[in-house]
């Protein structure tokens, strides 16, 4: 499998990993690299790089939409083998550090399986490493507000809800928001396509993550780079009021 690069505007681009995305900021020869794939999606990630015609050492941070095995799979490789810190809301710092785990059980996706897609989406899992714990050691939170010193000046974005501490990250200037899991366009389990909330077992607490979607509406873009599921083009409060909508 080749990572699927697709570059979305100026010096951004989305990356289609094995079933989780992740996005490549530029700036020069500077990197920012938001969310990681799973654990096996590594050859991927660094392949995602090399496309671009950069390498993990010019990676001057990562940034964590939320610390859930499919999207924090090589960040402490990254962190232990280059030296790249490793970004995160406050309150997702100890989640990254495996201080404790906001994500479904195993239990919780069982009762589950009898929902199309999610025995072969499980199979999937297991064989990326999903399952697998790769603890941030020395994860840090934001150093300030607002936008962040980086390539492609991310703003993050506290949207708690799928785990405490998710943040999306706001592109102003090139009208884009990353929204990690808040805010999908697709996922295997699920049969609908567009905007969208993840299936309500993904969720730490579901209202808190419906909530989200108003602090979503109100950032100003009209690209969408979601965690999962490709790329949406449109208002960006549309595609919030759309996942609202289709919330069960």
């Amino acid at each position: 499998m080749r990572a699927d690069v697709r570059h979305v505007a100026d010096g951004t681009y989305l990356v289609h990993g094995s079933n989780t995305n992740w996005v490549i900021l530029t700036e020069g020869d500077a990197v920012t690299l938001i969310d990681t794939g799973y654990p096996g999606d590594r050859r991927l990630l660094l392949d995602s790089l090399t496309a671009i015609g950069s390498s993990p050492e010019a990676v001057t941070a990562v940034l964590i939409t939320h610390a859930h095995n499919d999207h924090l799979g090589s960040a402490e490789y990254l962190r232990a083998a280059h030296g790249t810190p490793v970004l995160l809301h406050e309150a997702e710092v100890p989640h990254a550090r495996r201080d404790f785990l906001q994500q479904v059980s195993v239990g919780e996706v069982l009762r589950n399986s009898w929902r199309p897609g999610v025995l072969p989406w499980m199979v999937h899992v297991l064989r990326s490493g999903g399952t697998e714990q790769h603890p941030v050691a020395g994860p840090s939170p934001f150093p300030s507000d607002g936008p962040l010193d980086l390539p492609g000046r991310p703003v993050p974005v506290h949207t708690p809800g799928h785990t405490d501490g998710h943040c999306v990250y706001h592109l102003p200037d090139a009208g884009v928001v990353v929204s990690g899991d808040a805010l999908v366009s697709g996922h295997a389990i699920s049969r609908v396509r567009g905007p969208q909330l993840l299936p309500r077992m993904f969720d730490h607490d579901r209202e808190r993550t419906t909530a989200s979607l108003d602090i979503i509406a109100r950032l100003d873009g009209d690209v969408l780079l979601p965690g999962h599921g490709p790329l949406h083009r449109g208002p960006v409060k549309d595609a919030a009021r759309l996942a609202r909508e289709r919330t069960f």
